[in-house]
């Protein structure tokens, strides 16, 4: 299909580049979309087998985004499949053995036109099982891995909706499913004429939410809604037996225990909301046996409209149930002691509590947590570690805990979440005799800790082992230069062999076993590690296999670090003189500037050039300053976004100085873009400075007065803060915008905050200001945009207008060596 789509864009230039039609890029420029995208790999947890998953194009079709679609409560779904809308699909699987070399083994009996999802490993790692999507319904498919062939377990329908359909059973033999059960007959008719008006009413109380997309609006959603949520929770055999688990109803999840003798159940109930998604509905929590009797009912949880508000804030009551890992059953949940309002004074925000089968018992305290409570990782019925966090202050607590004696944990790590140096990783997991992951230990209490490892010479991922007793720390391995190497999981422990993934600026990424513990030759000390390739995937665009890459570190005149990674056409040389240059960044918030200065991303990671960046436009023979880091710092009571205007030119221009520097950015070319939080940056700095002939902006928020209740992380409120607000707020400052502006955004942006309202009002404001401005729509997307006609005509705009005035633009225009000009400011301290 790809091909053939490709060719007849090519084939009728005429009607492609018609002005209300999708248009083309040059060349350079569309190969980058329709190249054939590398496939993703999955390890077994033996690291026996990988499944390799490979899809015809990394995008879909306008035709097939234009298909029905449902937006309900923040869910997109598809009515024909009461699946997911907008997904993007495996169309086939190829096994191959880890330790085996390149000998692929093909996958037999999948469907014809696969679009596979939910790719699952069995518990024992003896099967996959995957589902496929028809024009009706979802279907569950098992891959039986010894003789590598497929089969369809059963024709029940399988309803995602609400997350992934199916779940193994440790038994690896039957599956609990969310079903579509014959009893929910036939969707709702909705008439167009209404029973009345619509109402929402409040008595009194502080509903503050985010600006949600995609909420239900009238009692017809609320129909619509209920009856695509609708499933059954069932037992499925491989012999395709069924045995039904609870009632019929809105299921949002169905888990079941380690041992496979429970199942736990929550489903969704009214009342609904038109102000909060699903994920705030009403919902009831029960556990079930195996054989559909109901257990024990632990928690019936209001509509969450008035929770309190900020990042730190929490639901009152319980949250967050699941199943322990490392036990065959035993529930665990959180419960926050402070109502759930991080504005309160409390020595203990989070309550932890467990309950194991048979569930007739007083639930066990397992731990308190001073901040938020952060997630557990299970070890066994000694070791576990628990994690705490507060985003206010950016604090990262971890701590070592015994679940049959917590009463005195151990804190392990106590430190900042913005500190990427001081990162210790993550530990390494393994599969316990239930199949479920958790961490892997050595006899001496020892764990394996993977991270990225960022450094001052950038990211250099490792393997440490950690000693849990005594808190010491041993490195066994860290990638090298000119390589960027990641630890992807333990082949085996004892003879030290990993299975990683290794690249460089011109091979692209792929699989290698290496030892970390290579025999010494003889005469020499050690023998440097082994390395043995085990997948070969080929560069995905050789033709632009010269791309020039730099890892670029600079300071702002405040003294704050920064980086960049600058990117230089094939054959570029400094004699050739500086280039016309496009910056492409994304503003990040901080508490510290010695964190904001640390150095993010490898110079020795491979030359990915994303259509979906301003990485593409190096093939146009620009110099491209990609991921200029943007840091908006607010140390001790000051908050970021006090100076937010003053620190973003101040961070553009540095990166174009250091450009200049180097002699390879022209200053007096210089265009500016990029998505989302990016996209406001952009219009802000063309807005209150003049460093750049012209800016691209792609699904922003211009007028902060409709996020009323933050954005991004301001925690403030419009009230609280209006001269914060208003000065970062483009649409604001409209009469100031004096530089070429194209706006780009998806008909059905669904990002909470970025309506397409924001760019459709804020491009009225320009051209009523008589701006230089252009507004793109593209119909059915959303905010990342996906279909190949979309993607290439996106290009085609972009490419236009860079070409036009920052390309092509006059030379005479003030150079970054001029002061900047500065809009207005705030002073709200």
């Amino acid at each position: 299909m790809k091909n053939l789509f490709f060719f007849l864009l090519l084939s009728f230039p005429v009607l492609a580049q018609d002005d209300n039609g999708y248009k083309i890029p040059p060349k350079p420029l569309a190969d980058l979309v329709m190249a054939t995208p590398t496939p993703t790999v999955s390890v077994d947890g033996k690291g026996e087998w990988m499944v390799l998953m490979s899809r015809n194009t990394a995008t879909t079709t306008i035709a097939e985004l234009s298909e029905p679609e449902y937006r309900l409560a923040g869910l997109r779904l598809n009515p024909a499949t009461s699946g997911p809308s907008r997904a993007v699909y495996t169309n086939g699987l190829t096994l191959r053995k880890v330790a085996g070399g390149a000998n692929d083994v093909a996958v037999q009996g999948l469907p014809d036109n696969a679009k596979l999802s939910y790719i699952q490993w069995s518990p024992d790692d003896s099967k996959i099982a995957f589902t496929n999507t028809t024009d009706d319904k979802l279907e569950l498919y098992v891959l039986d891995v010894a003789s590598a062939t497929a089969r369809k377990v059963s024709d029940v329908a399988l309803s995602g909706v609400l997350g992934t359909p199916f779940r193994w059973l440790s038994d690896n033999q039957s599956f609990i499913v969310r079903a579509i059960p014959a009893e929910r007959g036939k969707a709702p008719v909705i008439t167009r004429v209404p029973d009345g008006p619509t109402v929402q009413e409040n008595l009194g109380k502080k509903a503050q939410a985010a600006t949600y997309q995609d909420l239900l609006k009238n009692p017809n959603d609320e129909k619509l809604f209920e009856y695509y949520t609708t499933s059954q929770a069932m037992k499925l055999g491989l012999d395709g037996s069924l045995q039904p688990i609870g009632p019929m109803g809105m299921v949002a999840t169905a888990s079941p225990s380690p041992d496979g003798k429970f199942v736990l159940v929550e489903t969704l109930h009214r009342p609904f909301s038109y102000l909060v998604p699903v994920n705030r509905f009403p919902q009831k929590t029960d556990v079930y046996s195996i054989d559909g009797t109901l257990v024990k009912s632990l928690n019936d949880s209001p509509l969450l409209e008035n929770m309190p508000w900020g990042r730190d804030a929490a639901p009152m009551g319980q949250r967050n149930h699941d199943w322990r890992d490392d036990t065959p059953a035993t529930i665990y949940w959180v419960e926050a002691k402070d109502g759930g309002d991080p504005k309160k004074k409390a020595d203990v925000r989070d309550v932890v509590y467990s309950l194991e089968a048979p569930f007739s018992g007083t639930p066990k305290e397992l731990y308190k947590a001073t901040f938020r409570f952060g997630g557990v990782t299970w070890g066994d019925a000694q070791t576990a570690l628990f994690s705490e966090r507060w985003n206010e202050t950016r604090k990262a607590i971890t701590k070592l805990v015994n679940p049959s004696k917590p009463e005195n944990p151990t804190v392990l790590f106590d430190r900042s979440s913005e500190d990427r140096y001081g990162n210790p990783g993550t530990p390494e997991l393994t599969k316990n005799s239930y199949g479920q992951y958790v961490m892997y230990m050595t006899p001496a209490r020892e764990v394996y800790m993977t991270g990225q490892g960022a450094s001052p010479e950038g990211d250099r991922p490792f393997v440490d082992l950690l000693n849990l007793t005594t808190k010491q720390s041993k490195r066994l391995w860290q990638s090298e230069a000119p390589y960027f190497e990641r630890p992807i999981t333990i082949l085996d422990a004892p003879k030290g062999l990993w299975l990683t993934s290794r690249e460089s600026q011109e091979e692209p990424p792929n699989y290698f076993i290496r030892d970390l513990n290579p025999a010494p030759k003889k005469g020499k000390k050690a023998a440097p590690a082994a390395l043995t390739q085990v997948t070969f995937f080929p560069h995905p665009y050789p033709q632009w296999k010269g791309i020039q890459k730099q890892q670029l570190r600079y300071k702002r005149p405040d003294g704050v670090d920064l980086t960049a990674t600058l990117l230089l056409p094939p054959g570029y040389k400094k004699e050739d003189g500086p280039l016309p240059t496009f910056l492409w960044a994304y503003p990040a918030e901080f508490k510290s500037a010695a964190a904001a200065g640390q150095v993010i991303g490898s110079p020795y990671t491979f030359n990915r050039i994303s259509y979906w960046t301003g990485a593409a436009f190096a093939t146009m023979g620009y110099a491209v300053l990609e991921n200029a880091s943007i840091p908006i710092i607010g140390e001790g009571k000051d908050e970021p976004n006090d100076t937010y205007v003053q620190q973003l030119v101040a961070s553009a221009k540095a990166a174009i100085d250091e450009g200049v520097r180097l002699g390879v950015v022209d200053s007096s070319r210089v265009g500016v873009g990029g998505h989302s939080y990016g996209a406001f940056m952009t219009a802000n700095l063309l807005t209150h400075s003049n460093l750049f002939k012209a800016g691209i902006a792609r699904s922003g928020a211009y007028n902060r007065t409709l996020t009323p209740f933050g954005f991004q992380n301001e925690q403030r409120t419009y009230w609280q803060s209006p001269e914060v607000y208003n000065t970062m707020s483009p649409f604001m400052n409209a009469t100031k915008m004096k530089t070429p502006l194209l706006l780009i955004h998806g008909e059905a942006d669904n990002n909470t905050g970025t309506y397409p309202i924001q760019s459709e009002r804020y491009y009225n404001a320009l051209k009523g200001m008589g701006a230089t401005t252009k507004l793109v729509f593209f119909p059915y997307e959303s905010h990342h945009y996906d279909a190949q006609e979309s993607l290439l005509h996106m290009l085609n705009e972009m490419n236009g207008w860079l070409d036009k005035y920052v390309k092509n633009a006059s030379t005479t225009a003030s150079s970054s060596s001029a002061p900047a000009r500065m809009g207005g400011s705030s002073n709200n301290k």
